[in-house]
């Protein structure tokens, strides 16, 4: 037989004894809501700013992560999102005088080139004709002169779009490009925000599993945080008193050691049994199913109590 199952036979056996001596009273342990915090990220682990055992309030930073391949991708993205931006701007102001100026003077630049190039390749077919120049330095003077002739149809139509200035697409196109370097650099700063693992909640520490020094994998929990509020009694609700056992029933708590006792009301019951098939059972089997509950601590003062000891549970059933 297996561990678990001669665990699951004993919490019956005791659960079946505990009806047949005081039906409403169930045992358990006192615990408190944990919260378990995880790494987003493989890197390591170089502050540790609280000790177990701590008290931590929501925001504070519980474990640090090293950021220096985290800042000098944040530079980049930066640097990126900055050219996008100026871009932009360059665009929605269009073109200066000075830009304007200097596309003329290529523009009038390469048509002295053509129009010089024009003149020395019909110069060589004139002389071609009177068979003074060979025919392939014509030819070549000739490429020459279209080479040129394309190269001012550019410088025109270069300077065409400077003096027409900006044209919507363009801009859109621009804008675009940096709405996604902005959203880019939002991303890389959430995660490297996440680098500083803090607390979500008030409460205090309950472990801390690594070092510093050590490297946690992506999703591996760093801290284990245990809620600042009362306290609640897990226990296991016999199936003979389930159906007397709501959410909101009232309880009365006594804790080992503590001769007091503490006012508490269920404030969670499971639906479905645990330990043995709730199935095909005789009436002798069912009376041995339980079911997992949650009886939250009232009092203020139980804000003191210590988790993970033994508790008695006396519930104020509902009439039968």
């Amino acid at each position: 037989m297996k561990l678990r199952d001669l665990t699951a036979l004993g919490a019956s056996l005791l659960l079946a004894a505990c009806v047949r001596h005081d039906e409403s009273l169930v045992p358990g342990t006192l615990e408190r809501d944990r919260v378990e915090l995880v790494a987003d990220a493989t890197e390591f682990i170089v502050a540790l700013p609280f000790a177990e055992g701590a008290t931590v309030k929501a925001g504070d930073v519980i474990v640090v992560q090293n950021r220096e391949l985290s800042a000098s991708g944040l530079d980049a993205a930066r640097a990126d999102l900055a050219e996008a931006e100026a871009r932009v701007e360059e665009l929605r102001n269009g073109p200066r005088n000075t830009t304007i100026r200097a596309g003329i003077a290529r523009r009038d630049t390469a048509r002295a080139q053509r129009d010089s190039a024009v003149r020395e390749r019909d110069r060589l077919l004139g002389l071609v004709e009177r068979s003074l120049v060979s025919k392939q330095e014509a030819d070549r003077q000739s490429s020459v002169a279209d080479a040129a002739e394309a190269n001012l149809r550019e410088a025109e139509a270069d300077l065409r779009e400077l003096q027409e200035g900006t044209r919507a697409e363009q801009l859109a196109q621009a804008r675009e490009a940096a709405d996604a370097a902005r959203a880019k650099l939002k991303s890389m700063e959430t995660t490297s925000a996440r680098l500083e693992v803090r607390s979500p909640i008030t409460g205090i520490i309950d472990a801390l599993p690594f070092h510093v020094g050590e490297k946690p994998t992506q999703g591996a929990t760093v801290a284990i945080l245990l809620a600042n509020t009362a306290p609640f009694a897990r226990v296991h609700v016999p199936e003979p008193i389930r159906s007397r056992v709501k959410i909101g029933t009232q309880a009365t708590l006594a804790v080992d050691g503590i001769e007091r006792t503490y006012k508490g009301q269920v404030r969670f019951i499971a639906s479905e049994a645990e330990f043995t098939p709730y199935y095909s059972l005789t009436a002798t089997d069912r009376s041995r199913l339980s079911f997992l509950a949650e009886v939250v601590v009232d009092d203020n003062e139980g804000l003191s109590l210590p988790s993970g000891v033994p508790v008695e549970v006396t519930l104020s059933l509902a009439a039968p």
